[in-house]
């Protein structure tokens, strides 16, 4: 069962609920024990949540055209790599090696949030997100998820709302 605590963090809080409160930004931080062996890690979170798929999303970091973006999507589709090259004025977009991206990003695979990034990246939040009063993103590390708005995680991270998943 999931934890809820409103902006409670603890000393060493991760980048993304940091900023989340030096915002302060109305939000909910739920922990659920992760399990290495399951196959998606955001279908594991909306199962340990309680919530569903089409409210929690995953961050996924592509590179169009050379530079690295961020795509936010629901986790009960999958991103639209046209759509979201085109959203941002681009040609071609390709998933980011794994690698890069966690470098980049300052998160591991699983745990990428898109807020407190170590180098920021233009982002695109799919528009379905508009559809929900909260939505559930990776808090920065597997097994903890923030709540918030999406209007919210826009503003924050200055993104793009632009339809970029499909189901």
């Amino acid at each position: 069962m999931a934890k809820k605590s409103k902006k409670q963090q603890q000393p060493g809080g991760t980048p993304a609920t940091v900023a989340l409160t030096a915002a302060g930004v109305e939000f909910t931080v739920h922990s659920y024990d992760h399990d290495p062996s399951h196959p998606s890690y955001g279908e594991e979170a909306a199962e340990a949540m309680g919530v569903s798929p089409d409210r929690v999303f995953k961050t996924l970091v592509a590179d169009i055209d050379g530079a690295l973006t961020v795509a936010v999507v629901p986790v009960a589709g999958q991103l639209d790599l046209k759509a979201l090259a085109a959203a941002v004025g681009g040609k071609r977009a390709t998933m980011a090696d794994p690698t890069l991206a966690e470098r980049t990003t300052g998160y591991v695979r699983g745990g990428i949030s898109p807020l407190g990034q170590r180098k920021k990246l233009a982002t695109v939040l799919d528009a379905s997100a508009s559809s929900h009063p909260t939505i559930c993103v990776s808090a920065g590390r597997r097994g903890l998820e923030v709540e918030l708005s999406p209007e919210d995680l826009a503003k924050l991270t200055e993104a793009v709302l632009a339809p970029i998943g499909r189901t």
